[in-house]
């Protein structure tokens, strides 16, 4: 069955919509501003940002639909033969940043490639996932957010989640630092099991399930009391989230690559950071605890 790109992007359109007002809601102050954009060599989006908001201090979600005449090398790393064919990618990319060092940062992408070239059928799949990024981590908060994880892939197949979460503590971990970025939860990519219908199933299951994940987190905690300390570690933290995006991030390199809107691009980028020389957390501090009881990767679900 022959891909059904409309349909993929008026869910994308939809689920970018969505997000926008639930998380508008929650903020009750802020409000989203949006810049629709054009892509020179084809394409183009709508990338909304809030800022400065009563419970988030930045959040971008933003849509995106780009085609071009050759794939990108970050696109075509893990398959090399697809390099030289034409493309259209399309996806919903965003992260949240709260201002409250109690709730954690979130991430979340949902994308869909189709790589094509004349006479050969069209190659294309799916990919994306969401992550969380705890600075002061609570156990609860780490089960709610994988077992809605495993709900959105058990819906479509039971051996999915374990799989993704696998997938996901590689993937968003930090080399240089020896280190991962948060407590993980699904990265998938290049997937096409079981035909169109199915892997768009799976897409949507996902897509549909990062609210449920995050909000009621951001809830519990939005009202937690902190102080100048507590604000500077997540700042600190922040800084991590900064060296991850900007060097090993697929998305982030293949939009730089293929030409992308830089602003949209960098929106995931956290408005304030802190950097400290060779800092160490107090042993047994709250902050000690998210290196030892919530960074190495672990079975929530247990």
């Amino acid at each position: 069955m022959q891909p059904d790109t409309q349909e993929v992007l008026q869910y994308l359109r939809n689920l970018q919509d969505t997000i926008c007002a639930q998380v508008e809601k929650l903020d009750a102050v802020a409000k989203f501003q949006e810049d629709e954009w054009e892509r020179p060599e084809g394409g183009g989006g709508r990338t909304r940002v809030l800022q400065n908001g009563n419970v988030f201090e930045q959040a971008g979600v933003g849509f995106s639909h780009v085609f071009g005449n050759n794939l990108p090398p970050a696109a075509t790393t893990q398959r090399p033969e697809l390099a030289g064919r034409n493309f259209q990618a399309m996806g919903v990319s965003l992260v949240i940043h709260p201002n409250n060092p109690y709730v954690p940062t979130s991430h979340c992408n949902v994308r869909f490639f189709v790589a094509e070239k004349e006479n050969e059928e069209p190659v294309w799949w799916f990919g994306g996932g969401f992550d969380l990024t705890p600075y002061y981590g609570f156990k609860e908060d780490a089960t709610h957010w994988h077992q809605t994880a495993k709900e959105a892939c058990d819906n479509i197949d039971k051996s999915l989640y374990p799989k993704f979460k696998k997938w996901c503590d590689e993937y968003f971990f930090i080399k240089h630092r020896n280190e991962a970025r948060g407590i993980g939860g699904l990265f998938f990519d290049d997937y096409n099991e079981g035909g169109f219908e199915n892997s768009f199933k799976l897409l949507k299951s996902i897509g549909d399930h990062y609210l449920p994940a995050y909000l009621p987190i951001v809830e519990k905690r939005k009202d937690h009391s902190f102080d100048e300390e507590h604000r500077n570690f997540q700042l600190y933290r922040r800084g991590r989230y900064v060296e991850f995006n900007l060097v090993y991030d697929r998305g982030t390199l293949f939009g730089l690559q293929s030409g992308g809107r830089t602003e949209s691009i960098l929106m995931s980028l956290p408005p304030n950071v802190r950097w400290q020389y060779d800092y160490h957390p107090e042993p047994d501090s709250e902050e000690a605890k998210l290196y030892t009881d919530f960074l190495p990767p672990r079975d929530w679900l247990e």
